[in-house]
């Protein structure tokens, strides 16, 4: 992509990065990340990394959940005066389980033209080698750690779509412990970390099952769980429905 394919109003561009091997990018988000005037990333250390890796020299600035709030007006007032700018995460596609929405938000709002570039997310690969039924699916992200979590899975017991979650190496268990008090110890699951990487794993069974793996092997990575829904509800036709 050269500069004259940019459009001449400024625009924002969301750009999903590498979840773990680095070559899990595509060439137009490169392309992308070199022609733009700048890239606001989660966190410019890490990204760094991957622009060195890529002969990406394109000025970063920080934004992420600390900063947004406060940032995003400024941006906003740069991309509609032409700027072309690149968002970016540490990992991923922005703004899913990661910051992105607000300045998505605010651009929209403010008529800048907004285009998410097709490109990496942990959630698609975990949910199809789970095994488990991926034509209706449904996407929770990380569950409240403290207030409205309870809630949250009494609602979810009753799901009859598959269910996606993200969850850190220190809650799994604790959270698969949860899943079986509340969905039932013989609910099917696997659990996928560290996807793409050199130690990539997915662990399939019942939340039992998951729940005894995880005792003995300590669980490492950031971890994707997809859990089984209600097969009762999927037979009487009753439950959530997309």
């Amino acid at each position: 992509m050269n500069q004259n394919e940019f459009e001449a109003f400024g625009k924002l561009y969301v750009v999903p990065t590498p979840i773990g091997n680095l070559e899990d990018i595509t060439f137009r988000a490169i392309k992308v990340l070199k022609d733009c005037d700048f890239i606001l990333a989660e966190d410019t250390r890490t990204s760094g990394f991957l622009l060195k890796h890529y002969e990406i020299e394109t000025k970063m600035y920080s934004h992420h959940k600390f900063n947004e709030h406060k940032s995003s007006d400024h941006i906003v007032e740069r991309i509609r005066a032409g700027a072309q700018v690149a968002l970016i995460s540490d990992a991923g596609t922005p703004a899913i389980s990661d910051p992105g929405f607000l300045i998505v938000h605010n651009c929209i709002e403010a008529g800048i033209d907004v285009e998410c570039l097709p490109g990496a997310t942990a959630a698609i690969p975990a949910l199809v080698v789970s095994g488990l039924p991926n034509d209706r699916f449904c996407f929770e992200g990380f569950l409240p750690q403290k207030k409205g979590r309870q809630t949250r899975l009494k609602e979810l017991a009753d799901e009859n779509r598959t269910m996606v979650f993200y969850e850190s190496p220190y809650r799994v268990l604790k959270t698969l412990t949860q899943f079986a008090e509340y969905f039932g110890e013989e609910r099917t699951a696997s659990a996928s970390r560290e996807i793409s990487k050199m130690y990539e794993e997915t662990i399939r069974g019942t939340l039992t099952e998951l729940i005894i793996y995880f005792t003995q092997n300590e669980p490492r990575g950031e971890f994707v769980l997809v859990v089984n829904g209600n097969e009762i509800k999927k037979m009487t036709g009753k439950g959530s429905h997309v």
